[in-house]
């Protein structure tokens, strides 16, 4: 019998740069699955880095750029602050490592270019983490859809909201990203995916103050109106000051209203719920452990980028799609700020 090196027969070594908790989600998610050899771990803060290396049995680094000197890899996970991926995207593409990007692909349609630009000129491969195509729930949407059972999609009404704590406690960089950033680019994805439709334009209206008075100086509220190239809609709501006493800190439903048939979620009401002495709470039937081992959407979507990888197929949603939602997204903001409605697409960039 041969013996041939692991790389030949498609185990993908992978670094991470970013190591907050999706970082580490996805290093827990890969340890021990078949085809994946997580090497290195990055972050800007060495402390963050040196905790999700020990734990993982992993080499840190806080230089991106060193960690793709020194270690030989074949694909790199972008999990940087949603504001954050271009450098990373770019120097990873240049140095020949396939990408997983975390939604959104990037913050301005310049970053998105050059994240394209790079990766074309490498000839690698870009996944976007749209994990909601690996929810259940959202994907039995699709199925249903593609399938014509819904027939034309005439519209969807979307609400995924966080409360207090998302904003003012998880994330560090809430004031540099918004609800239309962190929780709209999930539901734009969704509502494409859905229907199959092309978002040509948007009106959004919102509010803030609320947390700009907690020095979070962001949206609180946005409304987002999508029209699709058939004229059809998708109507989008994403809130950031949900009370923290609510059993979940993600609320999440999705309606989907067709000619001949209508579908609908609330992913509130799906957990176990568990009464006790300090109130009530629904532990999330997702994103938790079984036998030892990650499960949900995110878990799965990370580990789907790797199978594909080690068999040589196309990933996906990619690049295109990345940048689709980057274009609604911006339409959505200028909307915000102007109260006008705003076109979207190559016409809309002239």
């Amino acid at each position: 019998m041969l013996d041939i090196p692991e790389q030949e027969v498609g185990v993908q070594r992978i670094g991470i740069i970013g190591g907050g908790i999706r970082g580490s989600m996805y290093a827990q998610s890969l340890r021990g699955f078949p085809g994946a050899e997580v090497r290195a771990v990055c972050d800007l803060a060495e402390p963050v880095a040196r905790k999700v290396a020990d734990g993982f049995g992993l080499s840190a680094y806080t230089d991106h750029r060193r960690m793709l000197a020194e270690q030989q890899l074949d694909a790199v996970i972008v999990a940087t602050p949603d504001f954050a991926h271009r450098e990373a995207a770019v120097d990873a593409a240049g140095a020949g490592c396939h990408l997983l990007v975390e939604k959104p692909l990037a913050t301005t349609r310049e970053d998105a270019d050059a994240i394209a630009a790079a990766v074309r000129a490498a000839g690698v491969q870009c996944m976007v983490g749209f994990e909601n195509r690996w929810n259940p729930a959202v994907a039995q949407l699709r199925e249903r859809s593609a399938a014509g059972a819904l027939g034309r999609v005439l519209t969807q009404n979307i609400l995924l909201s966080n409360t207090y704590y998302v904003p003012t406690t998880m994330i560090g960089w809430a004031a540099k990203s918004s609800p239309a950033w962190f929780l709209m680019s999930h539901t734009v994805d969704a509502a494409a995916w859905v229907s199959g439709r092309t978002v040509t334009a948007v009106d959004a209206h919102g509010s803030r103050g609320v947390l700009a008075a907690r020095s979070v100086d962001t949206w609180d509220v946005v409304h987002a109106l999508l029209t699709f190239d058939d004229g059809t809609t998708a109507n989008l709501t994403s809130t950031w000051v949900l009370p923290d006493s609510l059993p979940s800190v993600v609320d999440f439903r999705y309606q989907v209203v067709g000619e001949r048939a209508a579908l609908s979620f609330d992913l509130q009401e799906q957990s176990v719920q568990e009464a006790g002495p300090d109130g009530v709470s629904r532990p999330g039937l997702l994103g938790r452990e079984i036998g030892g081992r990650l499960q949900g959407p995110p878990t799965w979507m990370v580990q789907e980028f790797v199978a594909r990888l080690e068999r040589g197929e196309q990933v996906s949603p990619g690049l295109d799609e990345g940048a689709a939602v980057t274009d609604v997204v911006v339409a959505i903001h200028t909307s915000l700020e102007s109260g006008r409605r705003v076109p979207v697409g190559p016409a809309a960039r002239g």
